[in-house]
């Protein structure tokens, strides 16, 4: 037979399942904010790269277009650098945010599994003393009858 469905098993399962909610979206930020700084990293690496093959050019001698395209191409990887920094920033506060969010489900969650288990606990507490209230009358049920059977044996002889 199936047990019955408490408000309280209704409020965790509720809450287990918005924390597992709460878990994927924190394992798909973390994927964005490393992506996020693995893009950094190769914009950053193909600057550096860029920055010597300038150097090398101008150590062979470069000409002012030359040296303005370098330029220019500098300044858009800067750009790019700069927006990949704000985007890392912004995931990195995105990912803070979905720790907090994960970890009040979880508090939650636990806050209601501790009440469950109480619960459980005192719901047990009152069966085993029921059982043994129950245990105690049969057996004094059984001293009553035997000293009863006594007495009429008793009062036979």
């Amino acid at each position: 037979m199936a047990q019955a469905t408490t408000p309280l098993d209704t409020l965790i399962s509720l809450t287990r399942n918005s924390r597992d909610s709460a878990n994927i979206e924190l394992n798909g930020l973390r994927r964005d904010l490393q992506g996020a700084k693995s893009q950094l990293e190769t914009l950053n690496r193909y600057r550096h790269e860029y920055r010597q093959r300038l150097q090398q050019a101008m150590e062979a001698g470069i000409g002012p277009d030359s040296w303005r395209n370098y330029q220019q191409f500098l300044a858009s990887l800067d750009s790019a650098i700069a927006r990949a920094r704000q985007t890392l920033g912004e995931r990195e506060a995105r990912l803070n945010h979905g720790q907090k969010h994960w970890q009040n489900e979880q508090r939650k969650l636990s806050a209601y599994d501790t009440l469950a288990t109480r619960r459980a606990t005192e719901a047990q507490q009152r069966a085993s003393r029921q059982e043994q209230r129950l245990a105690d009358e049969m057996a004094s049920g059984l001293v009553l009858r035997r000293q009863r059977q006594e007495t009429n044996t008793d009062t036979h002889h």
